[in-house]
């Protein structure tokens, strides 16, 4: 709301900010400090906006909060998190939770970004124009404040710290993480309560939700399932375990990940020998590096030098999976199901699987799509070598 409306409805004494201000939390229409806008407080307001002294817009955003807010919500953390009116102005820590927000038309809601959000969504309009915050897992809550945001969204690590450090200026602070499958949807519905975008959210959600299960009921009976192993572009012999990313895009599209069973968390490092014993019947490579594929590459030859290279390394070339030809890189930013954008890399991982089963699936027109119709931005670049044809 604009100053000058405040300052005329502080002086009209009818709908006084009174003690939230002083806590930083103003909601636009509540006189008596409680974050509400009661049935006597939109009353004032309409009295207000018939004798001239408040616009059709600021009645309008009172009559909406009155209506729809405050809204509870249980966060990443386990904690009940209350938003007591629209959120305008948002910052985003986990750089694996911009891509929710962008699919729920938050472009201009985010205000300011870490280091490693600009670098990796450097293609979104405006995104190399916000201030930044510094990285996402040091980040500077100086500016942070310098930068007022409504919401803040964390880690659950950091929620304690942020809420004591801006406590003062009002700011929500909700744990969200983005980086489980199994609380994606749930995570997703959360952020579309805050930012008022549930059809948007059902929309999504219905698009994901049928690309994945188009491809559970024509995998779900192949046994034995294709054996796959998967090496991070950038360290040789680490794999994705049971909790990583890229194991849950391998098992979504009906493939085995032979390091599934490995107990470390999220990464493994793993001998040569093992992996020949192994003998996986396919080979996947998560490519975070952005030097073979992504946005900005549009030539194919130096992720074609690089499977040269893996392919004739000791302890890869007499796998079957390299013998046969069956090796691929694929980008990170399709490469976990948590962060939306992972239903693309499950395509492109069932075709390259399964090529027999998926012969009229185009993992790169749903990709097309999921840039042009929720990121909001022109599909380029290469992301997945050779491309799943």
């Amino acid at each position: 709301m604009r100053g000058s409306t405040f300052a005329l409805m502080i002086t009209c004494a009818a709908l006084m900010i009174g003690s939230a201000f002083a806590q930083g939390i103003v909601v636009p229409g509540d006189s008596d400090g409680d974050k509400i806008v009661s049935a006597e407080e939109m009353a004032a307001a309409e009295k207000l906006a018939q004798e001239g002294k408040l616009s059709a817009d600021d009645l309008q955003e009172i009559k909406h909060i009155h209506e729809k807010y405050p809204i509870n919500i249980t966060d990443s953390a386990n904690r009940t998190v209350t938003i007591y009116k629209p959120v305008k102005r948002m910052i985003l820590q986990g750089t694996f939770s911009y891509e929710p927000a962008l699919i729920l038309k938050a472009h201009d809601r985010i205000i300011a970004v870490t280091n490693a959000a600009q670098k990796e969504f450097f293609f979104i309009p405006g995104m190399m124009d916000k201030p930044t915050i510094g990285e996402y897992n040091a980040i500077d809550f100086e500016k942070v404040i310098e930068n007022r945001p409504d919401v803040l969204i964390i880690s659950p690590s950091k929620v304690e710290e942020a809420e004591t450090k801006l406590k003062p200026i009002g700011t929500t602070v909700i744990s969200l993480r983005f980086n489980d499958i199994n609380k994606f949807e749930a995570e997703f519905r959360n952020l579309a309560r805050i930012l008022d975008e549930n059809d948007t959210a059902d929309e999504f959600l219905n698009w994901r939700n049928d690309i994945l299960e188009d491809i559970r009921e024509k995998t779900a009976d192949i046994d034995p399932k294709k054996r796959v192993y998967n090496e991070y572009t950038d360290i040789q012999w680490t794999t994705g375990s049971k909790t990583s990313g890229i194991h849950d895009i391998i098992t979504l599209a009906g493939g085995n990940n032979i390091a599934g069973d490995l107990a470390t968390p999220y990464y493994a490092e793993v001998d040569p020998e093992w992996v020949v014993m192994q003998n996986p019947d396919v080979i996947i490579l998560p490519d975070y590096t952005g030097n073979l594929t992504g946005y900005s590459v549009n030539d194919e030859t130096k992720a074609k030098e690089f499977l040269e290279l893996v392919s004739n390394r000791t302890g890869l070339k007499e796998v079957a999976a390299v013998k046969n030809g069956r090796i691929f890189v694929l980008h990170g930013h399709v490469g976990w199901i948590g962060r939306g954008g992972g239903e693309i890399g499950v395509c492109y991982c069932a075709k390259w699987l399964y090529p027999d089963i998926f012969k009229d699936l185009d993992p790169e027109a749903l990709h097309e799509e999921y840039f042009e119709k929720w990121l909001g931005v022109p599909y380029k670049g290469i992301w997945a070598y050779p491309q799943a044809s």
